[in-house]
């Protein structure tokens, strides 16, 4: 594998970034479909900025958690900050940014978050398992040492090759591709063909991917670390946990009572 799909002089594509763009159209096309299924009071137009003001929320968020907790690297080398082809955009970050710019930006507008949120976890699972194969070929995101037989020796130039050079490593990326991917055929060939409470299919998303996020973490070599601790897995146990009271409290796996022909 290669970071680089095609180069022409000083232009170049890069997996990386090729697979951000694919799994972004997919999820708009995925996300269009849901909002009109579900009767969102939301013109075409209205998405597309909601997608567009979501995305740049996420990869500025993820960006920035992930600097936060490489803060002595980056404060050495500033110029790296936005060298996102390098690697470094850490989900929970993601997850946070393009939430709160996603509330904003529903807000203004009077349509229900949660509501939303339920139409867009399918499309977010997805754009992230296009995003973990851009990871594989990046060679970031990679796993420690194995003697697995399915153990990758990552090319010498990359982020896992530098690190671990021609040693065979957990190719955690596809570890969670393969997890995310199940996911979204969970949400998106079940869960929303089904009446639930607004919220549900989100909740859902944010405790399957954290207890996947959990598992993949013990092989991950380039953990964020707070002291002797993994961070993903402190945060990922900490939001399942949340979220999980969250479902059970609100009983969100019920449908809307039916009131004179209307949702309640």
């Amino acid at each position: 594998m290669h970071p680089i799909l095609f180069k022409y002089g000083p232009i170049e594509i890069r997996y990386y970034g090729l697979m951000y763009v694919i799994g972004i159209l997919f999820a708009s096309y995925l996300i269009k479909k849901e909002v009109k299924r579900k009767g969102i009071g939301m013109t075409e137009d209205d998405v597309m900025n909601f997608i567009i003001w979501t995305v740049v929320g996420g990869v500025v968020g993820a960006r920035l958690y992930y600097v936060v907790f490489n803060l002595g690297y980056y404060l050495s080398n500033p110029s790296e900050i936005p060298a996102v082809w390098h690697g470094g955009l850490a989900i929970h970050g993601g997850l946070l940014g393009g939430s709160l710019v996603a509330w904003a930006y529903l807000k203004k507008r009077s349509v229900l978050f949660w509501r939303m949120a339920d139409a867009v976890a399918p499309a977010i699972i997805l754009g992230q398992t296009f995003g973990r194969f851009g990871n594989f070929m990046n060679g970031d995101a990679h796993g420690r040492p194995t003697t697995m037989p399915w153990g990758i020796v990552f090319p010498a130039d990359s982020i896992a090759g530098t690190e671990f050079p021609n040693t065979p490593l957990h190719p955690t990326m596809l570890y969670e591709l393969a997890i995310n991917f199940s996911i979204f055929c969970l949400l998106w060939l079940k869960l929303r063909k089904k009446e639930h409470g607004d919220g549900y299919i989100f909740a859902v998303y944010i405790v399957l991917y954290s207890m996947g996020r959990f598992v993949v973490e013990y092989f991950r070599a380039d953990s964020l670390m707070l002291g002797p601790l993994r961070v993903a897995q402190l945060v990922s146990l900490s939001i399942a946990v949340a979220v999980g009271v969250l479902i059970f409290s609100k009983r969100l796996w019920e449908a809307p009572a039916v009131k004179d022909g209307k949702k309640r």
